[in-house]
């Protein structure tokens, strides 16, 4: 309950700095308006998380039903399936506009959710046999992926229109606080779900107010076992929610809300009456050696992100529950509020990589990505040293670890794309991004599930040389910004 306060008082805060971040000078009408359009938009995208990542909790509430080895091959797909999606779907996302993208996203994902939670049902009520659980959530999953591909084009394809370069930097630090709400909605929810679907819930679950008043909507009476499947159905149903705001509130330009359309300073400036055909904002992007530059650099990010948030959740759910539980005592409040952690964490790498840029390097994205970059590589060499050691001290790590790479992903995924693949290529230029995030996430994901159950020292090992490509990367780029064809304001 309380935390679910802080989310609140997070939320607010952040549509504060929202309200207090005008260096443009927007009128106050223009504004709120443009409130009611982003926070919707931004919304939708943190509970695509949740039918996201819910996967991962899944995994754990499955037990011996998932193995790791199977739960790294059907994350690994849908990463795959999710990052070759973005080079159709941004395209696609540039043509239709963003908030028809965002609508696709948000339904398409809820129907899979719902699909994956009727298979689970099916599987654990024994009217399907547990062999067909991998197969079935592959296929499930990667579609589920597919949708999803829709949510982070659509957000930079709007915001590229309602906001001015000078305001994205802080922008990405807003976004970076809904993604980060997202992993929390994701993991803590997701838990909070999952205990609350225990039938017969052990002194560990540790069962609160929040999962008590949960438990009869769940559990009845002819309820034979525990109800995992809510894990998807709930997600969903708030998907279909949200699909139903922002069939009403988004719209995809100020022009559309009644508004002047204005020159936002970004890569399309002076080329907005240009009509690309797909194949010309591909060569457009293709050939430039800043977006292929930040393209390899969030590789690396796909690499580590998902292989710290993910792997360390496995990784302290199978300690605590292992004959060595004694040793990582320790942990239990970082596997307890991991999803409270990491949404903090992304609210300060988010606004720090935003602040640094917009602040103290003039808009320029590089700098912000250099230094998360370098903390990313001593994060690393000390998670090695103390993986099964001190593990108050790599509880502390990952978290800052996690910091530093949500907010390079936001500052170069969620806003450098925009800023450089301009409003009349930014799905394209994300998309392209966001592909190459995937194909990183795919390939730590197929690795690290055949690595890990061999010897777990494989894991920080695996995600050092990605530091160092990510850092060297990030330096060539310090002094990028975007060229548009006229002076603006």
């Amino acid at each position: 309950m309380i935390t679910n306060l802080i989310m609140l008082c997070i939320i607010g805060v952040t549509i504060l700095i929202y309200f207090i971040n005008n260096p443009i000078g927007h009128s106050g009408k223009y504004r709120i308006r443009c409130f009611w359009n982003w926070f919707p938009l931004g919304m939708t995208y943190a509970f695509l998380y949740m039918g996201r990542y819910n996967l991962t909790v899944s995994k754990s509430a499955f037990g011996d039903l998932m193995s790791k080895e199977e739960f790294g091959t059907i994350f690994g797909v849908g990463a795959l399936v999710y990052g070759f999606a973005f080079l159709i779907n941004g395209p696609i996302t540039d043509k239709i506009g963003g908030k028809k993208a965002i609508l696709i996203a948000s339904f398409g994902a809820a129907v899979m959710n719902i699909l994956m939670g009727i298979i689970t049902y099916m599987v654990l009520n024994g009217t399907m046999p547990k062999d067909d659980l991998t197969g079935m959530f592959c296929f499930l999953y990667a579609l589920n992926m597919y949708f999803q591909s829709f949510g982070a084009v659509s957000v930079v394809k709007v915001n590229s229109f309602w906001f001015h370069v000078k305001e994205r930097g802080v922008l990405g630090g807003i976004f970076g606080t809904l993604i980060s709400l997202g992993l929390y909605f994701a993991f803590d929810w997701g838990h909070t779900i999952a205990r609350a679907t225990r039938l017969n819930p052990g002194p560990e679950d540790k069962l609160g107010i929040i999962e008590t008043t949960l438990r009869p909507f769940f559990i009845g009476a002819g309820t034979k076992v525990d109800p995992t499947w809510f894990v998807f159905f709930v997600p969903a149903g708030i998907l279909l929610f949200f699909f139903i705001l922002d069939l009403f509130m988004v719209k995809d330009s100020p022009g559309q809300a009644g508004f002047e359309d204005f020159d936002t300073g970004d890569a399309s400036s002076g080329d907005m009456d240009h009509k690309y055909t797909t194949v010309e904002l591909f060569k457009k992007l293709l050939t430039n050696p800043i977006v292929l530059t930040i393209a390899f650099i969030e590789f690396c990010s796909g690499v580590i992100r998902n292989g710290i948030m993910h792997w360390y959740d496995i990784f302290i759910h199978e300690m605590l529950s292992g004959p060595d539980k004694l040793m990582f005592a320790g942990t239990e409040f970082f596997k307890s509020n991991w999803g409270l952690l990491l949404c903090f964490a992304g609210i300060f790498g988010g606004f720090a990589a935003g602040f640094i840029s917009d602040k103290l390097f003039q808009s320029r994205r590089g700098p912000s990505a250099v230094f998360m970059y370098s903390a990313l590589f001593i994060g690393i060499i000390v998670m090695s040293f103390v993986l099964k050691t001190n593990q108050v001290v790599l509880g502390i790590t990952v978290v800052l670890m996690s910091l530093c790479i949500i907010g390079v992903h936001g500052i170069l995924s969620g806003t450098a794309t925009a800023d450089f693949g301009g409003r009349k290529g930014a799905a394209t230029a994300v998309g392209l991004v966001d592909g190459f995030v995937y194909l990183g996430t795919g390939l730590q994901s197929a690795v690290l599930g055949y690595l890990t159950p061999l010897n777990w020292i494989y894991w920080p090992l695996f995600l050092i040389p990605f530091t160092i490509i990510g850092l060297v990367l990030a330096i060539r780029i310090w002094a990028a910004f975007p060229d548009s064809k006229v002076k603006s304001h």
